[in-house]
Order: structure tokens, then C-alpha cells, then sequence
């Protein structure tokens, strides 16, 4: 007689339960209304389908509120879209179909491929499978009778699917009604239970396996969520992150344009330029007096990069160049650097270093040169070339602590200037290969999960802290900071990481208090990452609508006549002087055109001068966004605009210095 089947519940309370008993009548046993609501269980933390037949460990019952529920709606909403197109168009071959992040996709062989078009019509007949609520069942086939059956449907992609899975894996195969599959699962109770939040996204183009030698597939993308609030809100940032597109606004805003001669790599026009000027004199105002800002150079004999590790690591990634002298001798390989830690080290050691003069500070707003495949450049969000707000603390290890919480208030103190204020700050720990004793991450783990509850406590609960098991760097643990923008979106931009590697390959060191050479903590850490993509977050964030501190064209002033010419050109120049970046409008247009216009390029502040402007030495003020207009005279609109255009770190330290005088 079999052995009965003890399951633990989530109260922690213990049961029996009858060999062969499934998740359904577990959940039955507790009550059909809780029945009717499961879709799926979890035994020990592995979601399992319903009729599973139970084992001894923890059962959690899943239902369609539970966040777990989310992947097996969208898994069998991609189920269901197969089934439609089979149906709608018979002979199509179905190949894989996943989740992926935000929703699903799947692949089709068709001999004439989908179109936009088509994605109403399969949306119509996936309802109408979904109102039919047929079950899912599973059934476990052999190898040959998985091949032998496909093979005779013509579908010769999941032949090639069932020959790629190991000896020895069950082949399942999922029914929906008649229709199957071959899937992994685990899958919900019934078609019934995917609800009707879901949408068809696009139609793109894929070849089998991601191979380009493979015959091209029809790729359907598609969202689904448990509620349609969910999907509404979904589809709701999507369309307020397409009109915030920083590539869009570049062109709108005459920032930065690509091309095809150098993919990758940003053309700054004027405007663009000036806005990340004004970033880097942002950020280097907020190194003063802690750091060194050192340059180092961008073009490096490989040995150093042999050394430091990353051309074995990372080499498939750099810029290489091979120099052929006129002497067999000068034959020498270089990289561009993808990185400026290397060369921040060899600035570290020229030099004697003692105890006393740690921690030492470096930083450098360092160009960098990293291939990346084609098709994952997007925009300032990912390029070839870029530049990093990069430094490299060198200190004790008794002073690590006190310099990642330093790190981590610049940080936060940065980006509040931004406007971020929902912080997410997590500790990746140690992977699986990694260089460095167990001790030295033991020590390094220890003060930095220290640090992070100090962090967390310090911020009354406004910054949410976590930990990323397993995602530090090889050569050390790291923080990560993710910051959220206008529509919710989370961007990951700064690190702190420690790096147990660089000092030792390159016998780094500093003398002690004893008169010992010894090995210094190096920190990596940067706020900003990148200056382009930072950049094209804060496009994105604010709509292209910048703060007037960071705008690139804070002013213009526009006459409504040609008589209030000379005022409007006594009007730019006080502003000028003043400190803003002010340009004129004096075309023969009427007012309305030149609004819209200015409008269109996102200058925030439009300052409107006709004859009686010019008579009362007053000015209009129109603001981006705004239909209404202020009316204050020139000498109030100049205070206030040049406030407003003051960064705030220099509005801090004008009020501290007023603090002491006073």
C-alpha cells in the first residue's frame, strides 16, 4: 500500500493526503470556492500544473491574483494564439512560442507573412478560444510517437524540437480541446481562466533558432496581463514612452543625429552639446574637494589589458588596432579602452603611497569604446562610444564602509537633483566564478550589507534596499541604483562595486602604519554611468520638457512687431548678461507661428515683447506647455529666470554661505 503524502501549508500547519491525490482536490479539500480560483500549485516553490499528482513538501495554492499566476496567463495566452492562426490559416507551421518580459511571443513558418492587419482578426478568434473554455491536459508521448505524429502534420520545426530535447526528459504534450502542443508547461486549469486582458503588439521578422542561415519565421509579440486595469496601464506608458522617445525629441530638439559611417557613436549638434556640457560641469562641481580629476589615456598596448584580465574576459568587445612600424620590433597591438579602471590604477601606483594620504579619489569623465552588436544599439540608450562619470576610490579596508555611505549620499543627493526621488538600491553578492579568497568576500559582503541597512535606515523607508544573490562582478560584490522615472520606468545607473581583482594583478599597494606594503581596497563607482544614456533618461523623463538649469535653450525672445526690435535685443542681452542662454525671434512672422514653433523645439521659456512691452519695460512670459501667459516687469522676469536657471548644488552652497554669514 502506498505511503501517504504529507503536505506542509503556508499557515504551517501539516496534512495527509492520499498517494496520487492532485493540487485539485488539495485545493477541493480546503473549499470549492478556492477550487474554482486556482489555476496552478507550488510544491516547495515549483509551480506545477493542478493535476499533478502531489508529493511530500510545502503547497502554496495559486490563483489568478498571485503574482506567480502572471507568466502561466501570458504562457497560455501564447497557446491560444497558435491555436488561432492554425485555425485561421491551416498549413502554418508553429514553431516556439515563450514569455518574455512584459508579454509573449511566437514564431510561425507561413509562406506569406503576417501583417499588422492580421493581428484583429487572430485577436477576434483567440476570445472566441478563450470563451470556449476548453481544458488543458497533459499527456507524456514517446520520442518516436512525438516525431511520428508531427511529422505527419507537416510541422517539421517541432520534429526538429523534439530531437534537440535530452534522452531521458519526458516529452509532455498539452491539449487545449483537440488542439496540442509540445510544451514544458506547467499551464492553468482551463483556456477559460487567461481572462481577456490581452493584446496583440506587432509582427516582426526571425529566423529559426536566431540563426541567419535558417529559413526567416513570422513573429507574433503580444502583452497579457490578469486585469485589464493592468493592460490599460501598460499600454498607456507605452504610448507616453513613444512621444517621450529620446530619438525623436533629439531630431524635434535639434540635439544629436546618427548615421550609418560611424554606428554607434553620437553626432552632438550645438544645442545637445551644451546640454551635456552642462551635465559634466554639474557633475564635476559635485567632485570638488574630494576628488582628483586625472585623464587617462585612450589608447592602451594590449599587455596592459592582458594584465588587468579584461582581454580574456572581455576582448570580443574592444577596439582593436594592430600597428605595423617600419622595424618588425614596433609591430604592437593596441585597444581602445572600454574602461578606465586599468589606467586609473597605474596613476595609483606612480608614486609612493602611504597609509595618510588614503582615501584617494579618482576621477575621470572617461570616453570608452565598447562594441556592441548592431541591433542592440538604441539611441544614447546604448552606443559604441560613450562616456563614463567614472572614479576609483583607493583606501583602507577599515575605510571601506565610510566610503560607500560618502558614495551612496552623492548619489541619492545627485539624483534628487534630477528629480528621481523612488530609489531602489540593491546589493548583488557573490557569483559562482569569482576571483578572491572566501575570507576577502566574506569581509566585503559583510560591511556592505552593513552598509545597506544603514542606508535604508537612514532614509526613514523612502529608499527601498534588496538583494541580487549571485549578481555581483567576478572580482567583487557591488550595489546596484535603479531610479524610476516619470511613467514608472526603472533605469539602473549607478554602482558601487569592490574589486578584490585589479590591485592584485597589478601589485597595487600603499605602506602601512608598520612600515608594510599592503594591498588597498578599490572601489569602483559611478552615479550617472553613462553621460549619453543619463542624458537620454532625463529626455525621457521630463518629455523634453528639461528643468531650466539643464536646458540647452533656456530663452527665446520674440517680437510681435518690428517696433519692439531694439527692446526685445535690450531685453535677450540683460538675460545674457544675467547668465542664460538666450537666443532672438525678430522674423517677420506673427507671434502665433513663432510660439508654435519655439514650441515644437521644447524651449521652455518664451519671453513675448510688442510695443507696449517695450513702452513699460515689461516683458510676457510664455512657459512650454502653458497657453496662458505672465506679464512682470524686465527686472523681476531677469531675477526670477536667472534663480530658476541656477543649478541646485549652486543654490545649496549660495544659502550655505548666507547660513554662516547670517
Amino acid at each position: 500500500m502506498s505511503q501517504p503524502v504529507s503536505l506542509t501549508f503556508p499557515d504551517g500547519s501539516v496534512r495527509s493526503f492520499a498517494a496520487g491525490t492532485t493540487g485539485r482536490d488539495v485545493a477541493e479539500s480546503i473549499s470549492k470556492s478556492l477550487a474554482k480560483k486556482a489555476v496552478a500549485i507550488a510544491l516547495d516553490g515549483t509551480v506545477r500544473d493542478l493535476s499533478d499528482p502531489i508529493v511530500d513538501g510545502k503547497i502554496e495554492i495559486i490563483t489568478r491574483s498571485d503574482d506567480r499566476a502572471l507568466e502561466l496567463i501570458r504562457h497560455d495566452t501564447a497557446h491560444v494564439l497558435a491555436e488561432a492562426v492554425q485555425e485561421l490559416w491551416p498549413g502554418t507551421q508553429v514553431t516556439i512560442g515563450p514569455v518574455i518580459e512584459n508579454g509573449f511571443y511566437y514564431d510561425f513558418a507561413k509562406n506569406e507573412p503576417f501583417t499588422p492587419d492580421d493581428l484583429p482578426v487572430i485577436e477576434k478568434r483567440m476570445r472566441e478560444i478563450i470563451l470556449r473554455n476548453k481544458p488543458f491536459t497533459k499527456e507524456i508521448w514517446s520520442r518516436e510517437k512525438a516525431k511520428e505524429v508531427f511529422a505527419s502534420k507537416g510541422e517539421r520545426y517541432k520534429v526538429e524540437l523534439v530531437d534537440a530535447i535530452p534522452e531521458g526528459q519526458d516529452l509532455k504534450i498539452y491539449y487545449q480541446g483537440d488542439w496540442f502542443d509540445l510544451c514544458r508547461g506547467p499551464h492553468m486549469a482551463s483556456t477559460g481562466q487567461i481572462g481577456n486582458a490581452f493584446k496583440l503588439m506587432k509582427v516582426a521578422g526571425a529566423y529559426w533558432r536566431g540563426d541567419s542561415n535558417n529559413p526567416m519565421l513570422t513573429r507574433i509579440y503580444g502583452t497579457a496581463f490578469a486585469e485589464q486595469a493592468d493592460l490599460d496601464n501598460y499600454l498607456h506608458i507605452l504610448a507616453e514612452a513613444e512621444k517621450r522617445d529620446h530619438r525623436r525629441l533629439g531630431r524635434e530638439m535639434d540635439l544629436f543625429h546618427f548615421q550609418e559611417e560611424g554606428p554607434g557613436v553620437v553626432f552632438w549638434h550645438g544645442k545637445g552639446w551644451r546640454m551635456f556640457q552642462t551635465l559634466v560641469s554639474y557633475m564635476r562641481r559635485r567632485l570638488q574637494g574630494d576628488y582628483q580629476e586625472v585623464n587617462a589615456p585612450q589608447v592602451l598596448d594590449k599587455s596592459l589589458w592582458e594584465t588587468s584580465g579584461h582581454w580574456g574576459w572581455y576582448r570580443d568587445n574592444m577596439f582593436k588596432v594592430t600597428v605595423a612600424g617600419d622595424d618588425t620590433d614596433d609591430d604592437r597591438v593596441f585597444a581602445l579602452k572600454p574602461m578606465n579602471c586599468p589606467g586609473h590604477i597605474q596613476i595609483f601606483k606612480h608614486g609612493l603611497k602611504s597609509y595618510r594620504e588614503l582615501p584617494i579619489r579618482l576621477a575621470e569623465f572617461g570616453a570608452v569604446h565598447r562594441y556592441e552588436p548592431s541591433g542592440a544599439l538604441h539611441g544614447l540608450m546604448r552606443v559604441r562610444g560613450f562616456t563614463q562619470d567614472d572614479a576609483h576610490i583607493f583606501c583602507t579596508d577599515e575605510q571601506m564602509a565610510a566610503e560607500c555611505l560618502k558614495i551612496n549620499d552623492l548619489i541619492l543627493s545627485v539624483y534628487e537633483d534630477f528629480g528621481f526621488k523612488e530609489i531602489v538600491v540593491k546589493l548583488s553578492t557573490r557569483p559562482e566564478k569569482r576571483v578572491g579568497s572566501d575570507e576577502l568576500w566574506d569581509r566585503a559582503e559583510s560591511v556592505m550589507m552593513d552598509v545597506l541597512k544603514t542606508i535604508e535606515a537612514q532614509s526613514e523607508g523612502r529608499i527601498k534596499t534588496g538583494i541580487l544573490p549571485g549578481e555581483g562582478a567576478f572580482y567583487g560584490p557591488k550595489f546596484e541604483y535603479t531610479l524610476k522615472d516619470a511613467i514608472g520606468r526603472e533605469w539602473q545607473c549607478g554602482t558601487t562595486q569592490v574589486d578584490f581583482n585589479l590591485p592584485e594583478r597589478f601589485g597595487a599597494f600603499y605602506i602601512d602604519q608598520h612600515s608594510e606594503k599592503t594591498q588597498p581596497v578599490m572601489i569602483h563607482r559611478a552615479i550617472c554611468g553613462s553621460m549619453e544614456r543619463f542624458l537620454g533618461i532625463l529626455i525621457e523623463n521630463f518629455a523634453g520638457h528639461m528643468p531650466l538649469w539643464v536646458s540647452p535653450l533656456q530663452v527665446v525672445v520674440a517680437t510681435i512687431t518690428s517696433e519692439a526690435d531694439a527692446y526685445g535685443e535690450e531685453v535677450a542681452e540683460a538675460l545674457r548678461d544675467a547668465g542664460l542662454d538666450v537666443e532672438t525671434d525678430f522674423r517677420n512672422e506673427k507671434i502665433n507661428y513663432k510660439i508654435r514653433e519655439h514650441s515644437v523645439t521644447k524651449v521652455p521659456v518664451i519671453i513675448v515683447c510688442g510695443k507696449k512691452e517695450a513702452e513699460e519695460r515689461s516683458v510676457n512670459i510664455r512657459r512650454l506647455g502653458s497657453q496662458s501667459q505672465t506679464s512682470m516687469s524686465l527686472d523681476e522676469a531677469i531675477a526670477s529666470l536667472s534663480l530658476e536657471a541656477t543649478p541646485p548644488d549652486v543654490l545649496r552652497k549660495r544659502e550655505a554661505r548666507r547660513s554662516k554669514a547670517a
